[in-house]
């Protein structure tokens, strides 16, 4: 079995060749990446404070399988399927489990004064060094798959939920804690007391909800029982429910990372906080407190700003509508606008347009409350309210910034509207959203809101309305037999069913959620066309913009997720469930 100290040899340091780290080089060198797409995942790795091997196999460039294999044979370091050892049989005890977390490893046992450890990158020097620092030992590194190596990692990590009853009868002067001064600078949230019984509990449910892919934490209070709950593709699942006695030393304790007022709990609350995922990453988090009748209900949202760079393609975009889109953001001016409900994705597309045109020699402003998604290169501001930073005066402030680009959170009144338009008007490309049911009625309700239907018809360019339907699991998905009525019902035509193809339903595994794993986009594009303007101009309804739209081949949301249903990445129910007929 090849050793650490061996593989260091073969893998030179970054700064012996360039840029790029040990892997990069190693993948460049078999021909699995080029030069260039290299730098630029490393590149990327910098930006989002993440691992060159987290992005890489996030990127989709290259499987984590693959990847293990190429390692395997260039590092001379055995391979081995993670994924079949009985984690009760891992030893424990040999390695500080923070170690493990930081670096994804797992020890897989110990041969005389030798640790034989699991690892995705057999050419980091810094876990090795932590490693021999801590235990005074030399490794054997054995290479496993990334995604395979992060299950085992999560759940090595003993289980909050069932060392919270220990936690709350322990000493912790939490109130000492609370009432220090918090500056500017203070430090994030993993690295403050981390020996708090309290504070470790809420570090284990940031790091399970990241780990699970949760969009939402919602910590809640009840008369006689406290729950936690993550929202995890789109649906809310109990985690762990902690005696109701820590819900005050909670709230205070995310009170105190966030900058909140923890003297104050008689109105809501809105903060920021930070948690250090291993050596590398950096998530930061929104933090909404709310008074309810039996303490404060906290909701956490996870800020991820790699799902800005996903590209069009991930989204789940069809070519025809891909191609909608990038032909409406590469004008020089006029307005597009995203419409959908709270939480279907809507600023996630809007910060994927935005990296598109991200260049050297584009000025972009985008005014947000609050900014969700750090995009650098980009001016970014959050709208106060209280301070009399509007929307509209931002608005107002940024015609004299000189922009090319302008992004606005959310056209909420008509004196939003109004500015945004004028900018369309003038020379600008404005993106914006609102809350509407599909496009052809985001048109309308512009109307509603007071603006005269010259100015709609002159400015908006493309609309689109999105929701987020589950994605079917591709391990456990079943097909199904479902009449032909019911499928006509639902929306396919006759032709639709001409055997060639058979719906698919969830069924469950150990590697989803209840046949779901992620999720995917059903998109309405629709391009404002000279037949459309004649519509708006004339006053026309939403349902003959609808009509007209239809006639350009413009998908409904309906058509669009049984397009979805019929390519199997989603069940019919769950289309059902998320569109309006």
């Amino acid at each position: 079995m090849a050793t650490a100290d061996s593989s260091a040899l073969t893998a030179p340091s970054a700064s012996e060749t360039g840029m790029l780290p040990g892997v990069g080089r190693t993948l460049v060198t078999t021909g699995k990446l080029e030069q260039k797409f290299a730098e630029d995942i490393y590149r990327k790795a910098q930006t989002h404070q993440t691992s060159f091997i987290a992005e890489l196999t996030g990127s989709g460039a290259v499987s984590a399988s693959d990847l293990a294999h190429t390692l395997s044979v260039a590092f001379g370091v055995p391979l081995i399927d993670i994924a079949e050892i009985d984690i009760k049989k891992l030893p424990t005890g040999l390695l500080d489990n923070k170690i493990c977390s930081d670096f994804r490893l797992v020890v897989l046992g110990k041969r005389q004064n030798r640790l034989i450890v699991a690892t995705a990158d057999p050419s980091d020097q810094k876990s090795l060094e932590r490693i021999k620092f801590s235990t005074q030992m030399n490794v054997d590194w054995v290479v496993a798959e990334y995604d395979k190596l992060l299950k085992i990692v999560s759940s090595n990590t003993a289980s909050a939920s069932e060392s919270i009853e220990n936690i709350v009868g322990t000493e912790f002067e939490f109130d000492e804690l609370a009432s220090e001064p918090v500056s500017d600078n203070a430090p994030i949230a993993g690295s403050e007391v981390d020996d708090a019984p309290v504070v470790k509990f809420l570090h284990k449910m940031l790091i399970d909800a990241f780990s699970m892919r949760a969009s939402d934490l919602h910590f809640e209070p009840y008369e006689h029982n406290y729950r936690v709950r993550f929202r995890i593709d789109g649906e809310l699942r109990e985690i762990a429910s902690p005696p109701i006695a820590i819900k005050e030393k909670l709230a205070s304790r995310i009170k105190v990372i966030s900058r909140m007022d923890i003297s104050e709990k008689r109105v809501p609350q809105d903060g920021k906080m930070k948690l250090k995922i291993g050596p590398d990453r950096v998530i930061d988090f929104r933090v909404s407190t709310l008074p309810t009748l039996f303490g404060e209900k906290i909701v956490i949202r996870i800020l991820d700003p790699s799902s800005a760079k996903l590209g069009i393609e991930a989204l789940g975009y069809e070519p025809v509508e891909k191609e909608r889109l990038l032909q409406a953001i590469s004008r020089p001016y006029g307005m597009i606008l995203v419409t959908g409900p709270t939480g279907s994705g809507k600023t996630v597309s809007l910060y994927t347009c935005l990296n598109l045109l991200n260049k050297p020699g584009v000025n972009i402003a985008t005014a947000e409350d609050p900014s969700e998604i750090n995009l650098p290169g980009v001016n970014q501001v959050n709208v106060n309210d209280r301070a009399g930073l509007t929307f509209a005066v931002a608005l107002k402030s940024f015609l004299r910034q000189d922009p090319d680009i302008i992004m606005v959170g959310e056209i909420r009144d008509l004196e939003t509207a109004d500015i945004a338009i004028k900018a369309a008007q003038t020379g600008h490309l404005v993106l914006s959203t609102l809350h509407t049911n599909d496009a052809p009625t985001t048109l309308t309700r512009m109307r509603n809101m007071g603006i005269a239907p010259f100015n709609i018809a002159s400015s908006v360019i493309l609309i689109t309305a999105q929701r987020l339907a589950r994605r079917l699991c591709p391990i456990c998905k079943k097909t199904v037999d479902i009449p032909s009525k019911a499928l006509m019902d639902a929306g396919f035509r006759p032709e639709d069913l001409d055997g060639s193809w058979k719906p698919y339903h969830p069924v469950g595994c150990n590697a989803c959620n209840n046949g779901y794993k992620g999720r995917v986009g059903l998109y309405q594009v629709m391009p404002i066309s000279e037949d459309i303007q004649r519509i708006i101009l004339r006053d026309g309804s939403a349902l003959e913009i609808a009509e007209q739209a239809k006639r350009e081949g413009v998908r409904s949301l309906r058509d669009a997720g049984l397009h979805k249903v019929k390519t199997g990445l989603t069940s019919l129910e769950e289309v059902l469930n998320v569109t309006n007929v």
